[in-house]
């Protein structure tokens, strides 16, 4: 029984803490797939807190991984483990038998786990954490009190303090679509043989207080009395598979779309994106401002990005100084793009060749 205990201890520490170290490279990630399961299940009142929530997991996880590992504090930590591991089951099957989220980011975006494997894989977990926590009293600590103690106080700074790196600059390693050196035309492409999801562009016009939908072929673009407000793009027929970027959409204020002029354009072209400009950073100003002189010059090409309105987004613009257009792109492509507000991308013909936190901005 030692041996299978001591096995257990091993699994799930590392476990823990290769978990909470790849998600701890990413928490604003964590962060908004928590906001997609507080969606699902109506706690939205949560969701101010996701950052937060996100943060405090990832230290628990990190910091817990290495509390089984030395064997330190065992009956809180097997018990705080059990709980742990029964919400991480709870939300896994949820996300599996509801059919409402595909995957539940328990190892973030550098590794993606299917709903299915993902609830087996916690399952076994529970049956280890069972283990350990049945035979708690029979684990001893590795080390004495006051180096056990070091070691766990070492652990929470060290999962503290990567995780506020990352969150003050970007993550040390880009698991997503949109990282340096992508080509996103290619990245838009599907696999080969794939059949892909077949969407309708649904425009949404206003006139006299009315919103209507119209699709590209009937939308009023002759008659000024309707104003466009959004545009969304409608499920017809659902595909097989997808592209690594696939809401790529760059539009006007009006709804042209303007991604191919952009991602062909044959200067370099810098997207700052401003996902929501009334919780944008700040300190950036001076950067921005030099590299519009560029763009003055003749040398670049610089375009806000943003989930905005266009009221917001002018009222920024002379908050801050900006002279160059603003362009709009769905909200969940501009987080998944840039892991900062602001956040800014150079573009050469559609490679990424540089991406920024707005603190680092070159």
């Amino acid at each position: 029984m030692k041996i299978i205990l001591n096995l257990f201890r091993i699994l799930v520490g590392v476990l823990f803490i290769f978990s909470g170290l790849i998600k701890a490279n990413d928490p604003l990630g964590l962060s908004y797939k928590t906001d997609e399961f507080f969606e699902v299940l109506h706690l939205t009142f949560l969701s101010p807190y996701s950052l937060a929530f996100s943060v405090i997991m990832n230290i628990f996880e990190i910091v817990a991984g290495v509390a089984v590992l030395i064997g330190y504090r065992m009956r809180i930590f097997s018990f705080l483990l059990l709980l742990l591991i029964g919400f991480f089951t709870f939300l896994t099957a949820y996300a599996l038998f509801s059919g409402t989220i595909k995957e539940c980011g328990c190892f973030g975006d550098c590794i993606k786990l299917s709903a299915e494997g993902t609830f087996y894989k916690d399952v076994v977990l529970l049956v280890m954490i069972l283990v350990i926590f049945f035979y708690r009293n029979r684990i001893q600590p590795l080390f004495r009190n006051m180096a056990s103690n070091i070691i766990m106080a070492l652990s929470l700074v060290f999962a503290a303090g990567v995780q506020w790196y990352t969150l003050n600059h970007l993550p040390f390693v880009d698991c997503l679509a949109y990282k340096v050196g992508n080509n996103i035309p290619e990245k838009m492409k599907l696999p080969p043989g794939a059949q892909p999801d077949v969407y309708e562009t649904m425009l949404i016009y206003e006139k006299n207080g009315e919103r209507k939908e119209f699709t590209m072929e009937n939308y009023p673009w002759s008659d000024s009395t309707w104003v466009f407000v959004d545009r969304k793009d409608k499920l017809v027929k659902k595909g097989n598979a997808e592209p690594a970027i696939k809401d790529f959409i760059l539009t006007d204020f009006d709804g042209a779309d303007v991604t191919q002029s952009i991602l062909t354009e044959s200067k370099p072209v810098y997207l700052f994106l401003v996902l929501n400009t009334a919780k944008a950073g700040k300190g950036w100003d001076a950067k921005m401002k030099a590299l519009q002189e560029r763009e003055q010059k003749g040398e670049i090409y610089i375009y806000g990005v943003t989930g905005s309105g266009k009221e917001a987004v002018d009222a920024f613009k002379a908050q801050h100084g900006l002279q160059f257009p603003f362009v709009q792109m769905d909200g969940t492509a501009i987080k998944t793009a840039g892991r900062s507000n602001p956040c800014l991308i150079q573009l050469e013909q559609g490679t990424i060749k540089g991406k920024w936190h707005y603190n680092d901005i070159p």
